[in-house]
């Protein structure tokens, strides 16, 4: 089968397209046939070399896809051939088909096409485990989002404002301030012309943010310890910004704040299996009732992989970049 390679770690000019074998399923796993994949920032690392997959996942980058079931573990319930779908993976979504395991399989939320459903697994797993079962966000609290007009910041504004949340968020010009006000955040600020941190505490009249979902890490980390609210959460998912820095820990202190990292891919599958259950009790029923939606901003077929990834590391995206194969 057709498949995204890489010749070596590095630039856009190491991807090519090449045949891999078809993969075979275990007893409790699936093949699908993928129509789409997720174009992730954590593709871009793993092309240079800096985030290679886990144990036993497939070599081929790509974490979500869409398509059609098209082959069935023995053990597997619920799934049959020609159903439509969406993953989440490990790693192989690039590729004309992948096998996954039948808990990190969804069904594709009545209304949706199936091209855009590729839009979804990462990111809704990604703000869901991390703003609601990590962070507790609730109704009334105050949400901070960094990098709103990314896939995850789009996906992160949106469920925010569905469950009652006061949305801020961080964003690198004014198109992408406009596009996240549209989606529903009440203040959007442009870092590159504003101290973020201050305009946080003067938006909150000094109360600062309840949740902070910060995609950044080490050069947002003083700021975001001191945009927290009493009793605050700082949820750490990225390090676009590096991974050392210094902690005020009396600062802290001082606001009963937590700070907790975490990663997506190397989870369990029995973990992922139990995000995407919550996943789909509560946030399917918000996208089939169009509170929700992904937001695709374009999409490019599997050879031109290399434009796909340059659209991310340029930062021109409004939403989910994908790939139709």
């Amino acid at each position: 089968m057709r498949a995204v390679v890489c010749n070596g770690a590095g630039g856009i000019d190491v991807l090519g397209i090449g045949e891999i074998p078809n993969p075979e399923p275990a007893v409790d796993e699936v093949v699908i046939d993928v129509v789409a994949a997720g174009v992730n920032r954590a593709d871009l690392l793993q092309r240079q070399g800096f985030y290679p997959p886990p144990p036993g996942a497939p070599g081929t980058i790509g974490l979500e896809v869409s398509g059609r079931i098209a082959k069935v573990g023995a053990e597997v319930e619920g799934w049959s051939v020609g159903d439509e779908c969406c993953a989440l993976l490990a790693g192989g979504g690039y590729a004309e088909q992948v096998v996954v395991p039948a808990p990190q399989v969804m069904p594709v939320p009545d209304g949706l096409d199936l091209v855009s459903a590729a839009a979804l697994p990462e990111v809704v797993a990604t703000v869901w485990s991390n703003v609601f079962m990590t962070a507790h966000l609730k109704d009334g609290e105050t949400l901070l989002v960094h990098g709103g007009s990314s896939g995850i910041g789009s996906m992160a504004i949106q469920l925010g404002v569905a469950h009652g949340a006061r949305v801020l968020t961080t964003v690198g010009s004014t198109e992408k301030m406009e596009f996240c006000t549209r989606l529903g955040a009440d203040v959007a600020i442009n870092y590159k012309e504003a101290e973020w941190a201050s305009v946080v505490k003067e938006a909150t009249k000094g109360a600062g943010a309840d949740v902070i979902l910060d995609i950044i890490g080490a050069k947002y980390l003083s700021d975001n310890v001191k945009a927290l609210a009493f009793d605050g959460r700082l949820v750490v998912i990225g390090m676009q910004g590096g991974s050392t820095g210094e902690l005020d820990l009396g600062r802290l202190m001082s606001r009963r704040g937590s700070i907790v990292a975490t990663g997506l891919r190397t989870r369990s599958v029995e973990d992922k299996g139990r995000i995407l259950t919550e996943v789909v009790g509560h946030v399917w029923p918000l996208i089939e009732a169009k509170k929700v939606r992904p937001i695709v901003h374009s999409t490019f077929p599997l050879a031109e992989v290399a434009k796909a990834h340059q659209t991310l590391e340029q930062s021109a995206q409004l939403g989910k970049v994908l790939l139709t194969i």
